[in-house]
């Protein structure tokens, strides 16, 4: 059994939207109620915060007209942040206590298990109908086997509605032979380089969208507060930043995608991130480029998919020459590599990406033998081959 979690959008009318609204405010009361309670107690008890339900009820009627099973997940969601924290505060984090949640600042609820169907009109949208809400249409643009476990209503800050669907499938993953192997190296100016010397340009949706996004804020700051020209501004503000995610993840998606396709074994270089940001200099370019989601992309995508996705210590990839093994030690303003043992010139990316795939390779060996790995040829030096987000496919030979 597999779960597999699918997104698809929602088009409400004017009323069933206030419904949707209102039970966003009512689950927020009781997260809230919720959360007064475990702070009061002296050893945090799940149990004894789902014993408050029905007194809830009794005191705020109007809980009766929300499905039970979306009051019931409130004590789940509450555990699971507070044990988000717990995992912060042990990897040496600085964390705080559980908010409440303030008006506007809630923005999910979900039917588990039950309270929810869809039914297939044959047209564009569908209909998802949920217990005590009512008729929605839902735009399902994926088609998908399995059974829906569960289904989460989220609004967006640029006001669109979404489904998230947890469906849980019966699918066998066979894992493939090792036959292909890449390394990758992430970059800036090259968000990809590869160990087949295929360089991928970075869109930088950010950086051309900054023009826009400081002619939008500046509009947003000279609107008054709680005025509707603000709410409405707010939501142009945030249609920006959701255009700019979207083009980012519809790119790294089709990037990641086709290196699963292409390769069994894929070498890439375990950044620390958090720490990277911290360079001033750089951090918007490194946030811009998002080598987090894009590994995400790879690891889910890989396991589907029955490939490997192995991370490689990073550490003086850059500097280590990939034909002799010896350190040529440049900074980061030096962009080819030239040894001085063995006379081998090349990009300091592809350099690296070759690193990569050996240490990949190597660590893999070490963890979990020969059993899948074929031969794998000896790397041979590649002519660059220059990619781009517009021609992605095309450029892949």
């Amino acid at each position: 059994m597999q779960l597999k979690a699918y997104k698809f959008r929602l088009y409400p009318s004017r009323q069933t939207e206030q419904k949707l609204f209102w039970t966003l405010d009512k689950c927020r009361l009781v997260y809230n109620d919720m959360l007064e309670g475990l702070n009061n107690q002296d050893k945090p008890n799940r149990y004894e915060l789902q014993a408050m339900l029905p007194k809830l009820k009794q005191q705020y009627s109007e809980l009766q007209d929300v499905y039970s099973k979306v009051l019931q997940y409130e004590p789940y969601r509450l555990f699971s942040n507070l044990k988000s924290l717990s995992r912060l505060k042990g990897k040496g984090r600085k964390v705080g206590r559980l908010r409440f949640k303030g008006k506007g600042w809630f923005k999910t609820f979900t039917y588990n298990q039950s309270g929810f169907r869809i039914e297939m009109t044959g047209k564009r949208c569908q209909t998802l109908c949920l217990s005590k809400i009512g008729e929605i249409p839902i735009r399902m643009h994926r088609s998908f086997r399995g059974t829906i476990k569960q289904i989460t209503i989220k609004r967006y800050k640029s006001g669109k509605w979404f489904a998230m669907l947890s469906v849980e499938q019966k699918k066998v993953i066979k894992p493939h032979r090792i036959r292909k192997a890449v390394g990758i190296d992430l970059g800036l100016t090259n968000i990809v380089t590869d160990s087949d010397n295929r360089y991928t340009c970075s869109p930088q949706y950010l950086r051309k969208s900054l023009k826009k996004l400081r002619r939008e804020q500046i509009r947003f700051s000279r609107t008054k507060k709680k005025s509707n020209n603000r709410d409405k501004q707010k939501i142009g503000l945030a249609k920006v930043y959701e255009r700019i995610t979207n083009q980012r993840d519809d790119f790294l998606h089709k990037l990641s995608y086709a290196y699963i396709k292409k390769y069994d074994f894929i070498a890439i270089e375990n950044l620390r991130i958090a720490n990277m940001v911290r360079n001033r200099y750089l951090s918007l370019s490194i946030m811009d480029a998002s080598w987090s989601r894009f590994m995400q992309f790879l690891s889910y995508k890989a396991g589907n998919a029955g490939k490997i996705v192995v991370k490689v210590e990073p550490r003086n990839t850059s500097q280590k020459c990939s034909q002799c093994g010896e350190m040529v030690r440049k900074s980061l303003a030096v962009r080819m590599h030239r040894c001085l043992y063995c006379k081998a010139e090349l990009d300091r990316d592809y350099n690296a990406s070759l690193n990569i795939l050996s240490s990949g390779l190597k660590n893999y060996r070490r963890d979990c033998g020969k059993s899948r790995l074929s031969e794998i040829e000896p790397i041979p030096m590649r002519q660059a081959l220059v990619c781009d987000a517009g021609n992605l496919y095309n450029s892949w030979g």
